[in-house]
């Protein structure tokens, strides 16, 4: 193990040991999930990227955004997955660089994106990590929508954004929550 890998564990036990919730045991309070249902209670923190090779299509109306068999999901305790498409399965006129940024305990810096569908503006509708902390090098060149103006679909069903303006999980019918974004939620 080299440095920056120790740097960047030490690091994620620090922001880990801040939180109550972290996919070890599922609260009393979380519905246990049925067949065929994953519990976001039961997603780790640090969160989990995996692939997802369900179909998932981006859109505006008529206006398709993107489409692919390639995403990837990121699984955190008591949020909906958020997905992440590969950005060559974007068009490329769709995205123009928004202002602002943000920055995840976990990921790193964030950069925003506007959507452009036709004569349609979502600022801020999107964004991606440029250099994601190395734990989530699989996210660079992929990029994430807010569900919340766009139509954004798994499989053909509709996703559900999850509450609150800044989450931007999925809720897809396979997830039991309760989610963060709920009410009373501000300490999960």
């Amino acid at each position: 193990m080299d440095r920056d890998d120790s740097e960047e564990r030490a690091r994620l036990q620090q922001a880990r040991a801040q939180w109550r919730h972290v996919g070890d045991a599922r609260p009393s309070f979380a519905p246990a999930p049925g067949p065929g249902q994953e519990s976001v209670w039961d997603y780790p923190r640090p969160p989990r990227v995996e692939r997802d090779r369900r179909e998932i299509v981006v859109r505006s109306g008529d206006v398709e955004i993107a489409r692919t068999v390639s995403a990837l999901r990121l699984l955190e305790t008591a949020s909906p997955p958020t997905f992440y498409l590969p950005r060559s399965d974007v068009r490329a006129d769709a995205l123009i660089a928004a202002a602002g940024s943000s920055y995840c305990e976990w990921k790193g810096e964030a950069r925003y994106l506007t959507v452009v569908a036709g004569a349609r503006r979502f600022e801020a509708a999107a964004w991606y990590y440029p250099e994601p902390a190395p734990t989530y090098a699989a996210l660079r060149d992929h990029v994430a929508f807010y569900p919340h103006e766009l139509d954004c679909r798994v499989d053909g069903v509709r996703v559900q954004p999850q509450p609150g303006r800044f989450y931007a999980g999925w809720i897809t019918p396979e997830l039991v929550g309760p989610f963060k974004g709920e009410p009373g939620s501000a300490g999960w």
